[in-house]
């Protein structure tokens, strides 16, 4: 008796179905299906279960635990929401994405072999690429084929340390994993390109602000989160990936001030905000394991609740640029409103999700006396109430009145920002609901006294800030730089040398190769008169004339004998020729020799 399917799977096969689904049956099977997901989830057991026999290796589809079960849970939220979101949308192809993208992701999650997480990481990878491409326009194709070989070759990474770790060891199990060897560095390099640590980022940065409005609310839950997993299960406790994950806190900030774009903005706000769960990988304390997972379930719904909300204005507006915007907040307040519950979670403000979460890693720096890193965090955190909780809304709602006349987004899509706002701010006045599915026992306290006004006054100072300097703020339409202008700068140059001065040089030995059987070719068409014509031709050149003959007279009969080579071969002496033909070739070895030796 089966007692439960991999969630993942139900996803996945649930997928095919929607094509043949017509009408009101087809709105409320998408619906169902995530519905039927959460449900399985509370029948699976704590175990291993789902144990396939491949090859003499065991493929497990059910790597059940509190950490796979945390992710598995808002996983699966975040799929109805999205859904719900998306109900509108009237191609079966991007919900048809859709769910293999996240049936892949919670795959992934709960796999317990190196095989099974690999079929299923690159399914995530070719599925996500179609919530791009299907904008169908030049930016969304170029940003979706680079997005998909950047991914590419995380696969590749990931996969060559498989295979080594394999032949190493003997094992696909898939779990902590030891640090130094070669196999451990390619499965990191792996996880960190999905993870958009830089400088492996911008493919973040570059895909999800032209991906569909309902596609990018799926990619910002599910690419990066999966990979805070997976390095969770494999790399807790590695100290380097503190260091990347502060940098990437204040990098992501950094960059974000200077989008212009609404959505830009918000994806490099990803990167920052999974700084602060890389950070809490590389410290491997229980407290901040623990924060990283509440961090990463939190930061799924506020972030889907934060592209819900730009999206439903890049839908209605038709805009999504701040220098383009403003004034919505008279024909959409609904939208801000819910925008702005997104905005204060992620800003990690009392009583919303992220002050509950966040603030976890942010203590366990602090625990573990890591002042640098206390500092990187709490900086970052201050750049995003700035940016999200502040400029973003005051230039798109209020500033200058662009003339827009936008309106509401469809019942859909504000009943999904109002279910994902309800979450966040339930999560943010009653955090043991969080703390209870934590893979660790919790015994972290959020709401004390010192850590309220420590907050409230970091917010307070902040808002006094911007509204001083609100105008310095206002973006500017201009292209900003990124780390990826290296490397495309370089793969040009990099393919310039291949297809000119290599390719030339590669060449070279077959060109000269080819002359000469060319002229050995045109010597064996009659060796004695063409070395007659050599003959005379030095003596020509050595006299000016041929002896008993004037000058042009000479010229004339030169010329015309090289016009009529080969002319009429000697018949009566075919062995002479072949002579002088061994001769010629003997001589022409003999020089070679001498040089080379």
């Amino acid at each position: 008796m089966i007692d439960w399917v991999p969630p993942g799977i139900v996803l996945i096969a649930g997928a095919f179905l929607i094509p043949f689904l017509k009408g009101r049956a087809k709105r409320a099977y998408l619906l169902l299906l995530p519905v039927i997901t959460f449900i399985d989830l509370f029948f699976m057991a704590d175990g291993t279960g789902w144990a396939v026999p491949f090859m003499g290796y065991n493929l497990v589809f059910g790597q059940v635990d509190r950490l796979s079960m945390a992710f598995g849970y808002v996983f699966v939220i975040m799929a109805f929401i999205g859904m719900l979101y998306a109900l509108h949308v009237k191609e079966d192809g991007q919900h048809f994405a859709a769910f293999l993208y996240a049936g892949s992701a919670l795959g992934v999650v709960f796999s317990g072999d190196f095989l099974s997480l690999f079929v299923f990481w690159e399914i995530m990878a070719f599925s996500g690429v179609f919530l791009i491409w299907y904008s169908r326009d030049k930016a969304s194709r170029d940003a979706g084929m680079r997005y998909l070989l950047v991914h590419v070759f995380g696969g590749l990474s990931l996969l060559a340390g498989i295979v080594i770790r394999l032949v190493n060891t003997g094992s696909l199990e898939f779990g902590s994993l030891a640090h130094g060897g070669l196999d451990s560095y390619l499965i990191l390099l792996g996880f960190m390109v999905n993870a958009a640590v830089p400088p492996l980022h911008a493919w973040l940065s570059d895909a999800y602000p032209e991906a569909t409005i309902t596609g990018a609310v799926f990619l910002s839950a599910f690419t990066t989160k999966t990979a805070v997993y997976v390095l969770l299960r494999a790399f807790s406790g590695f100290e380097i990936l503190i260091w990347f994950g502060a940098a990437m806190a204040v990098f992501g900030v950094a960059y974000a001030l200077l989008q212009n774009d609404i959505r830009r903005l918000l994806a490099y706000e990803i990167i920052s905000q999974v700084g602060y769960m890389i950070a809490g990988i590389g410290m491997g304390t229980m407290l901040s394991l623990n924060g990283v997972t509440a961090h990463a379930f939190t930061h799924i719904l506020y972030k889907g609740l934060l592209f819900m909300g730009a999206g439903a204005v890049i839908y209605t507006a038709g805009k999504r640029k701040f220098t383009e915007l403003g004034g919505l907040y008279r024909t959409m307040p609904l939208t801000l409103g819910l925008y702005m519950v997104g905005a204060l979670s992620i800003s990690a403000v009392p009583f919303f999700s992220g002050f509950v979460s966040k603030s976890m890693i942010v203590s366990a720096s602090a625990h573990e006396h890591l002042a640098p890193v206390w500092l990187l965090l709490t900086l970052a955190s201050a750049g995003t109430f700035l940016l999200v909780a502040l400029r973003l809304p005051y230039f798109t709602f209020f500033g200058k009145d662009s003339g827009i006349k936008a309106k509401e987004p469809p019942v859909n899509m504000l009943l999904a920002m109002g279910f994902a706002a309800f979450l966040n701010i339930l999560i943010g006045v009653y955090p043991a609901i969080l703390y209870n599915i934590l893979p660790f026992p919790v015994d972290y306290v959020p709401y004390t006294g010192e850590h309220i006004v420590w907050t409230v006054q970091i917010l307070l100072f902040t808002a006094l800030g911007f509204f001083l300097m609100r105008d310095k703020l206002m973006s500017q339409p201009a292209i900003s730089l990124d780390i990826d202008w290296i490397y495309r700068k370089g793969s040009r140059a990099f393919m310039w040398f291949v297809e000119k001065p290599l390719s030339a040089a590669a060449q070279l030995p077959v060109r000269i190769f080819l002359r000469i059987a060319d002229y050995l070719m045109w010597l064996g068409k009659n060796p004695t008169r063409a070395v007659s014509l050599y003959a005379s031709t030095a003596i020509f050149r050595l006299l000016g004339r041929f002896p008993g003959m004037p000058p042009h007279a000479s010229e004339k009969l030169l010329e015309n004998a090289w016009k009529n080579y080969p002319g009429e071969p000697v018949k009566k002496s075919p062995v002479g020729d072949s002579v002088i033909l061994v001769l010629i070739l003997m001589a022409v070895y003999a020089i070679y020799y001498y040089i080379v030796t």
